[in-house]
């Protein structure tokens, strides 16, 4: 079988993935809700969970310019030097999860 691309996967494949890595550390699903918010302008009650993932970024209705300030490593992979602006607004995304899941306070997180 193949393996399934994360542009392909739909939000709620990905949704509980990241929701599970923030509640291990002691965070909630209201903060993750609200990194989601501030970087997509998405409300997470009313994203259609079968939307692939790649179009949740493609489609987001309001993505933060503030986005380009996001910085630093997730998987190995400076973010800001990710070319394909799709997997690059993905793995801001998963920095900012990570930052939560670490501790970091939401007004560092939400630059």
């Amino acid at each position: 079988m193949a393996r399934q691309s994360i542009f392909d996967m739909p939000v709620a494949k990905v949704y509980p993935l990241l929701l599970a890595k923030v509640e291990r550390k002691g965070r909630t699903k209201e903060e993750l809700d609200e990194v989601i918010r501030w970087l997509t302008g998405y409300e997470m009650d009313a994203v259609d969970g079968t939307m692939p993932y790649g179009a949740f970024f493609e489609n987001a209705p309001a993505m933060n310019p503030n986005a380009e300030r996001i910085t630093g490593k997730v998987c190995g992979l400076d973010v800001a030097a990710i070319e394909d602006p799709l997997l690059r607004s993905i793995r801001r995304l998963d920095k900012l999860v990570d930052e939560l899941a670490k501790g970091r306070p939401m007004e560092k997180i939400l630059r």
